[in-house]
Order: structure tokens, then sequence, then C-alpha cells
């Protein structure tokens, strides 16, 4: 049982730790209101995570309850349906735990300022409508379309949605949406093209190959062969193709963090942090057959570092481009 799970209240910061201590530590060094907003919003897309990503459910259980969590979103269900649905999951998950708070987690979110309010409900029901509709057609990525389309669900969004409320938290930045807004659906695919790569061998033990198709054929493989010891070099030569792949995505990443004005410091090393994360971890994981069989994980000590160095230097967009460069050299 986890320490969240003993609370008998709903404490935010404490699931927020829970499930993630990278984002937990971006989200956390923003300025009161948009901390708080932001804390609901990532929330509120880790329920639907937690009922994509659960390796005991069914598809079809999936799928009937990432609809009813969007519905629950629209508000046209109580929330109460949802907790009760998930009585007989296992409380050892601390997603788990978020998902029986998501009725607190919705109120929290109620309770924020219209436009907020909006827009994270949009952003979150189209997210767990797209999971349900990649549930419902299976296990099967044909190409890199296929793979930007689901991580645009997945993470895409979620780019757009932390775009807009940054807009609403600081008004000049809603001049620059039109630039910001694209900028955002890459710096969210870099993400997630990082954690395809990090979670290939967990995907693959719950039966999801999330590389396209195309990919293993250029190399004569099928996804399935990627995980055969004999295939090791052409399976490394896929892994290189989502490594350029996540590597033109962070660029991207990159270009959005430099875009918003420098007196915006404490929203743009929020950003830096995981985009510089995964810059460091996507160089690690080329060329390494461990990503095949485990996952390359960056070292707390590494973190530590990226954090100091971003909050001293990170204020220059030429030091940004010359860091980006040095830490995705092994």
């Amino acid at each position: 049982m986890t320490t969240l799970e003993k609370s008998a209240t709903f404490n935010h910061v404490e699931m927020l730790r829970l499930v993630s201590r990278t984002f937990a530590l971006s989200i956390e060094f923003l300025p009161g209101m948009l901390r708080d907003a932001i804390t609901f919003a990532y929330l509120a897309f880790r329920v639907s995570d937690f009922l994509e990503d659960n390796e005991e459910m069914p598809p079809e259980r999936k799928v009937e309850l990432l609809h009813l969590w969007e519905r629950i979103l629209g508000g046209e269900v109580d929330a109460d349906e949802l907790t009760a649905r998930l009585a007989d999951v296992d409380d050892s998950d601390p997603e788990a735990a978020v998902a029986k708070h998501a009725d607190e987690v919705l109120a929290a979110i109620r309770r924020l300022p219209e436009d907020l309010h909006a827009y994270i409900i949009e952003e979150a029901r189209e997210s767990a409508r797209g999971m349900a509709r990649w549930q419902m057609r299976g296990p099967v990525v044909k190409d890199e379309d296929d793979l930007d389309d689901y991580m645009f669900e997945v993470a895409g969004r979620v780019g757009h949605m932390l775009t807009r409320i940054f807009a609403w938290h600081y008004a000049p930045l809603r001049g620059l949406m039109d630039d910001l807004m694209p900028l955002a659906r890459e710096f969210g695919l870099a993400l997630q093209t990082v954690n395809v790569i990090r979670g290939l061998a967990k995907d693959y033990q719950r039966g999801w190959i999330f590389v396209p198709e195309s990919f293993c054929a250029r190399v004569g493989l099928k996804p399935p062969d990627l995980f055969k010891p004999e295939n090791l070099e052409k399976s490394l030569a896929v892994v290189d193709m989502l490594a350029d792949k996540a590597e033109g995505h962070l660029r991207a990443g990159l270009a959005y963090i430099k875009r918003i004005p420098r007196r915006f410091h404490r929203i743009r090393l929020a950003c830096m942090w995981p985009l510089f994360f995964a810059v460091r971890t996507l160089a690690i994981s080329r060329n390494n057959a461990r990503v095949l069989r485990d996952e390359a994980k960056i070292s707390r000590q590494e973190v530590e570092q990226i954090v100091q160095e971003t909050r001293a230097r990170g204020w220059s967009n030429r030091w940004l481009d010359e860091y980006y460069e040095r830490l995705s050299r092994v």
C-alpha cells in the first residue's frame, strides 16, 4: 500500500510525486496558479495513462473505461462510476491510486478559472478518446504516420494544453501561439519517442510494439524479430532509426523553449528539464543493446547536474544550443 492510499485526504502534491519524480520537479518549480493547474491537468492525463497501460485489464475493458472517463470529463457521468469500477484494481500501483482519486482530481480541475478548466478538459477528453481508439485497433503500428498519430494522442495534446495554460498565465505569450503550438506538438512527440525507445522491452512484454513495421522492413525484420538475440545488429539499426526520429523532434522542442522570452525563466526551465533529460537518455540509448532487454536510464547525478547547469545558464539561447550538443554526445 502506498503512502498516498494511507492518507484519508486528497493530496495532489503527494500524488504528483508518486507518479513522476521528474515531471514533479518541473511542475513544482512553476509559480502558484500555474503550478496547481498543471498538477491537476497532469494527474487527469495519468488517469488515462493508467487505463491504457494497465497490464491486467483486457483491451475491451480498457476501451470501455477510457470512454467512461471521457464522458466523466465532459460532465455526462459522475466520477464515482469510474472509481467504483476500479474497486478490484491492485492498489500497489501509484497510478492506480491516482485513478481511484479521479473524482477529486476532476473536482480540483473544476475549481480552476473557467478558461483553464476548459483547456484541460478539452485536451484530456480528446486524449482519452484517442487512447480508446488505439486500444480498439490493437498493437499494430504500420508506419511513421501511425506512430505520430498515437504519440500525438498521448503526448502531443499535452504540449498543446500546456502551451495554452502558459499563455493564459502570461499574456505576452498569446501573440506567439501560432509559432508555439506546432512546436508544442513536436515537443510532445520528442518526449514520447524517447519513451518508446526506453520502453521497448516492457511494452513488448505487455504485447505492444510501437516500432513502425516500415522501419523494421528496411532491415528485413518484422517487429517481434527485434527482440531475438540473433537479430541484434539489425535491431540496433532499427533503434537508430527511432533515435534519429527522436532527435528531429527534440530539436523542435529546443526551438519551442528558445521561442519563449527569457524573462519567463521559470517556464523555460520547467520545459528544459524534461527535454534535456530526454536528450541525455537518447544519447545513452543509441547503439545500446540494453534497450532491447531492459532500458537505459540517466543517473540521479546527471539529473541534478542538468538542473544546476540550466538554472545557472539556461537564460541564454546560445548556451542552450551548445548544451544540447554536449548532452547529445555519449
